[in-house]
């Protein structure tokens, strides 16, 4: 009706072995402008973390499947458009790949919790922008969902220089519109080209300090 590519995430998709274990996976789906489905990302790095000193223990893993695989970045009328989900953030070597493959967009739908949203949120979405020179949007869960749980919120834009562009802050549920120019992709790479710098092999040897 309105023409839109919409990036959705994340959704409850049930398990290869739904009938046994009753675990899903958290999927990130691209819809066309014709409703089509054009992609389906499977969030790759769950969140299990024990703090016994605050009577915390999260475990993402009892309840969800790790995905199988990166998917290769969706081709849109604004660009190229790599699919991450919110824990996906903290690992560089994800984003790194998706721009490898020709992304210039990044997405990560997401919910992080007040103390990690305050701490680190804005600096994680404005390195991988730095390190990948992409624009990257990332919804974001806002509010209180019960007692014991609240999100931060603070749905961000950012662009390839590592500018937030787009904020809707962390009281209400909001939408902010950002112009995408893609000229602004190619002027940071090209003035900063760290990709072309890039010595992957160099990664590998880790050598012992020469006495």
């Amino acid at each position: 009706k309105l023409e839109l590519w919409l990036s959705l995430g994340g959704f409850h998709e049930r398990g290869h072995d739904w009938e046994n274990d009753r675990r899903i996976y958290n999927s990130h789906v691209i819809i066309n402008n014709e409703g089509d489905i054009t992609s389906v990302y499977r969030k790759s790095h769950l969140f299990d973390v024990e703090l016994p000193e605050k009577g915390v223990s999260l475990k993402e893993s009892a309840f969800t499947i790790p995905g199988p695989a990166l998917v290769s970045p969706v081709q849109t009328p604004i660009g190229k458009v790599g699919l991450g989900i919110c824990y996906d953030l903290r690992f560089p070597e994800l984003s790194l790949a998706l721009q490898r493959h020709g992304a210039e967009i990044l997405t990560y739908p997401s919910a992080f919790t007040v103390a990690t949203g305050a701490a680190h949120w804005e600096v994680l979405l404005r390195a991988r922008a730095i390190e990948t020179q992409c624009f990257v949007f990332a919804a974001a869960q806002v509010g209180r969902h019960h007692e014991k749980r609240a999100s931060y919120g603070h749905a961000l834009a950012v662009d390839p220089w590592g500018e937030v562009v787009g904020d809707c802050g962390g009281e209400q549920p909001g939408v902010v519109l950002v112009e995408v120019d893609m000229d602004r992709v190619v002027r940071t790479r090209r003035n900063m080209p760290v990709q072309q710098h890039r010595r992957d092999e160099a990664f590998y040897c880790v050598k012992a300090n020469p006495k």
